[in-house]
């Protein structure tokens, strides 16, 4: 069982959680808050496997108390917000996802779901004798495939179906062209180096892409298709060898 808290000054968007957890089997809620201070207070003493997050909030912004909670005990968040401007901030904390208030109960869902797999990936990696959890989780099969172990099993990835990884902490979230995604116990850093250096490429400390997925750049954004969502965020660091590479690539009209 999950258990969870919600955090939000609107008595309404309490009620809706509410609501929507207790249709779900695997959550139980522990507690409800209508500001930040309160659930800090609460947390001190109980601890909890998930937040559901407001962030505009008047005594204490989502997104700040979120940065008060220790990284190594911090549990797995979800922002609820009516503010999209807050969306960047938020997946810089590692949260879990972000819903975009209003929302339904079918995106809440999608939500919990993802919540449920990297619960059930950390749970059975705590339960699993210490020689099989040095066993690799990710590995290259051949150069058109990659095992990618998730859940309880291991699921082949065509190599050019994957349009970019996500970092999330110890876990990797592989975003795929049919619009799936796994998420993996995997850091980035070896994630990098198991992917062929030919087509993919480290562009931010949260993102790998698959350099021949790309649509599109601008604005220090790579773009997958002509939706704009579709994109991710290109850092400072890793700005001169993209262009480097895009010279090269690229004829320049």
């Amino acid at each position: 069982m999950i258990k969870c808290i919600t955090i939000d000054d609107e008595p309404l968007a309490l009620r809706q959680l509410r609501s929507y957890i207790a249709r779900v089997p695997y959550l139980e809620q522990t507690g409800e808050y209508s500001n930040a201070l309160d659930a800090s207070e609460a947390l001190e003493t109980t601890a909890v496997d998930l937040i559901f997050c407001d962030i505009n909030m008047p005594d204490c912004n989502g997104v700040d108390f979120v940065r008060t909670l220790p990284a190594d005990r911090r549990p797995m968040v979800v922002f609820t917000t009516a503010y999209s401007e807050y969306a960047v901030e938020g997946f810089k904390l590692e949260a879990v996802d972000y819903l975009l208030k209003p929302f339904g109960f079918d995106e809440f869902n999608r939500a919990v779901q993802r919540v449920r797999s990297l619960y059930d990936l950390v749970h059975n990696r705590r339960n699993t004798p210490a020689e099989e959890e040095t066993g690799v989780a990710l590995q290259q099969d051949n150069r058109e495939f990659l095992s990618v172990k998730t859940d309880h099993m291991v699921s082949l990835v065509k190599l050019e179906n994957i349009l970019y990884l996500e970092s999330m902490g110890e876990y990797v979230r592989i975003h795929t062209a049919e619009g799936k995604t796994l998420t993996t116990l995997y850091r980035l850093k070896n994630m990098e180096t198991a992917l062929p250096a030919d087509s993919f490429m480290r562009v931010h400390r949260s993102y790998i892409v698959n350099l021949r997925r790309i649509a599109g750049y601008a604005k220090g954004r790579i773009f997958f298709s002509t939706d704009e969502r579709d994109s991710v965020p290109i850092g400072e660091n890793y700005r001169d060898a993209f262009i480097a590479y895009t010279e090269k690539a690229y004829n320049t009209l």
